[in-house]
């Protein structure tokens, strides 16, 4: 049964039927357009079926690689189509309206980009006839569910992965019987193989994504838009072991989209950028939401020469001159991670650089040493899925500035280079002081325009800091930059399993900024770190103090699922309560009771000992989603 979403609480919809399929990894391919204010281009999904639905056994898999060469004749003589016994599989665009309207007698009302709504979608999760139970209406095509709000889908096609040259590598396990599935069989099995490449080949692994990704279609798949959700079938296809593991789908996104916001920098030059959106990323490309579905991605994206393109990813892109005036910027990404988790931001931005590197003291006074126990626990694996870890590198473990860049407009470089720029090996090299290892491998900051709804905001080796920082000098700056830097802990490479149980991410990164703060100040006396921390305890518990007594009681609730906190439905469909309610934005209950629970703690332990659990538990579950359980 899947969830039914309350219009008066502004609940927050998670459509992706993630117990039946998850992506394992995304290729973006996308044109930024200041003058229509659109991106637009093509994403490539690479599929696994989900937990729920997994076959029993590999049965009737042997004789791939005997095949192949066979395989490859048929596809040579349909020209990149795969043969179809079933007319309705390349369906005629009387039959893709059909579909899109999801039912007899209802209304078509496509617009002029092919998108297609329907009123019973309209409450955000679709009716019980349009979602596609296996085990109780097996006669039924199998719907892939994605998450999906303001974009205009223009087509959807399955990818032809065995046409790449030099796949043949990844059919060598494979083994087929049925002869009438083999070409779509194969095509499952070469992705199946590429998803799950160990770690120390994710050179190799991104190499065939990109090839993958670019190879032609084998056939349009029917799909229909809906007000939070993207479904997508194959005719023909039960279930999720037999749906395509490799789609390709075009689209733009709308100037309107809530992902990104289109505006001008503090110098008056155009910019877009993903500002934390309530619907997180849904509006700037098709994704499953939900945290479970942890994937990898890889994006090229492509703009006026003018411009630059900062992204989460693991790479400093360097940009490629494709065509006169136009740059290609490509970043990527090995860490599986939430989808929501992906930012960009395109702009005239300035790197701001300064003519000599300042030193970064590391006062022992004050560290917390690597233990023999913590390396010892490194040389066990770790408790993730697998990538390659940093927390596993040597060479990582013992980095405690990790390379970094600061970004601005033209205007406010000068502002950033005296009050930024200084702060920020001092922030990291107290985090590494405090926690141990960075999860990640370099940090971009960029200050964002006026427009920015909060203070900052972190993602993967990007953090997006408000011009309202600056002004505030050293304190301020220092501050909301260590709050921001212990995201990448608590939030990242930790996530909350449950998104309403966000304390895990801002209570702990408020209780550390305090902490890493206090040590990148460095000349600090313990009296006068003490004094400064029972202040702004003090200014804390007057703010939730305040708050408790001015919002909704609901709102205040740490768990408010309770029992049911992180269940999702049979599909893993799930929603987010008060996800979209506009006042909790502005509210920080989250924050300052999350904060208080740890200040708490650590009072009743000590604080080293508890700075010592923090970095076990950190050492322990890093790249792993929790509860607050």
């Amino acid at each position: 049964m899947e969830p039914q979403l309350d219009p008066m609480k502004d609940d927050l919809p998670l459509m992706a039927n993630t117990s039946h399929m998850l992506v394992k990894h995304y290729v973006l391919d996308l044109d930024v357009d200041f003058k229509s204010q659109v991106i637009e281009g093509f994403i490539v999904l690479f599929l696994e079926t989900g937990s729920r639905y997994r076959r029993a056994s590999s049965t009737g898999e042997e004789g791939c690689q005997s095949q192949f060469d066979e395989t490859c004749k048929i596809r040579a003589s349909e020209q990149g189509h795969v043969p179809v016994s079933n007319a309705s599989a390349c369906s005629s665009k009387m039959e893709y309206n059909d579909f899109a309207v999801c039912g007899k007698g209802e209304k078509d009302t496509s617009d002029k980009n092919g998108n297609h709504s329907n009123e019973e979608q309209a409450s955000g999760i679709s009716s019980s006839k349009n979602c596609c139970d296996i085990e109780n209406h097996g006669n039924e095509d199998f719907l892939l569910v994605l998450d999906c709000c303001d974009l205009s889908v223009l087509k959807v096609e399955e990818v032809d992965v065995a046409a790449v040259s030099g796949i043949e590598k990844f059919t060598r396990s494979a083994k087929l019987t049925d002869v009438s599935k083999e070409l779509a069989n194969l095509r499952n099995q070469i992705v199946h193989e590429l998803v799950t490449l160990p770690s120390d080949r994710w050179k190799e692994q991104l190499y065939y994504y990109t090839c993958c990704s670019q190879a032609p279609g084998c056939g349009e798949l029917l799909f229909a838009t809906g007000t939070w959700s993207l479904e997508i079938r194959k005719s023909g296809i039960r279930t999720p072991a037999d749906f395509p593991h490799a789609i390709r789908i075009q689209y733009k996104t709308k100037p309107e989209g809530r992902s990104v916001t289109w505006t001008t920098d503090q110098s008056g030059r155009p910019c877009v950028y993903t500002m934390g959106s309530p619907i997180n990323n849904r509006a700037l490309f098709p994704c499953q939401e939900p945290p479970i579905a942890l994937s990898t991605w890889q994006a090229s994206v492509r703009t006026a020469a003018s411009f630059v393109v900062l992204m989460s990813g693991e790479n400093s892109a360097e940009p490629v001159q494709l065509q006169e005036g136009i740059m290609s910027w490509y970043y990527y990404v090995t860490m599986p991670m939430p989808a929501s988790t992906f930012t960009i931001a395109v702009g005239c931005w300035q790197e701001v650089k300064q003519s000599f590197t300042p030193a970064v003291q590391t006062n022992n006074e004050f560290s917390l040493p690597c233990s023999q126990a913590d390396f010892r626990w490194h040389e066990e694996s770790c408790g993730h899925v697998e990538y390659p870890c940093r927390f596993q590198s040597p060479a990582a473990r013992l980095q405690r500035v990790i390379p970094y860049r600061v970004f601005a407009p033209w205007c406010l470089m000068k502002c950033c280079e005296e009050h930024l720029l200084q702060l920020i090996p001092q922030c990291l090299s107290a985090a590494y002081t405090t926690l141990g290892t960075h999860p990640f491998s370099r940090l971009d900051v960029l200050i964002v325009p006026s427009n920015f709804s909060s203070l900052g905001m972190a993602s993967p080796h990007i953090i997006f800091l408000s011009q309202s920082v600056l002004p505030g000098g050293r304190h301020l700056c220092g501050t909301r930059l260590c709050h921001e830097i212990a995201h990448a802990w608590f939030g990242l490479a930790i996530g909350a399993r449950d998104w309403t149980e966000e304390w895990i991410s801002e209570g702990f990164a408020t209780f550390l900024e305090d902490v890493f703060w206090a040590r990148a100040q460095q000349q600090l006396s313990h009296d006068e770190e003490k004094a400064q921390q029972e202040l702004k305890a003090l200014l804390r518990w007057r703010r939730l103090r305040d708050e408790v007594q001015n919002s909704e009681e609901e709102l205040q609730v740490l768990r408010p699922n309770k029992e049911s906190t992180g269940e999702v439905s049979e599909s893993g469909a799930s929603i987010v309560k008060h996800g979209l309610k506009a006042e909790k934005i502005f509210m920080q209950v989250h924050y300052l009771k999350g904060y208080f629970l740890l200040r708490s703690l650590a009072r009743r332990i000590g604080g080293a000992s508890y700075l010592a659990s923090l970095r076990k538990f950190v050492n322990k579950f890093h790249g792993q989603l929790v509860l607050s359980q």
